[in-house]
């Protein structure tokens, strides 16, 4: 399965941690791991673009580049989205 899914993200942020949590579980079951992206340590290393889309609304899943959902993990829609992906 080819899918990349990624989760913008803070440190210190427990909604963050939780979606995480929660992508690790599901993610698990296709195979896959999410990659986590910390907005303030990419801004701070020059990049202050994906702070500036994501900084107020994180945890956001992104989906192959697409925003899924944010502020926690859509676990029934996800999983219809990466059955479908398959």
């Amino acid at each position: 399965m080819d899918v990349t899914v990624e989760l913008m993200s803070r440190a210190g942020c427990h909604a963050c941690a939780a979606a995480e949590k929660d992508l690790h579980r599901i993610l698990s079951d296709y195979g896959l791991t999410a990659r986590i992206v910390d907005v303030d340590a990419a801004a701070d290393a020059g990049d202050p673009a994906l702070r500036a889309e994501y900084g107020d609304r994180v945890p956001v899943v992104v989906v192959d580049g697409e925003e899924h959902g944010y502020w926690e993990v859509d676990e029934p829609r996800l999983r219809a989205d990466l059955d479908r992906l398959r």
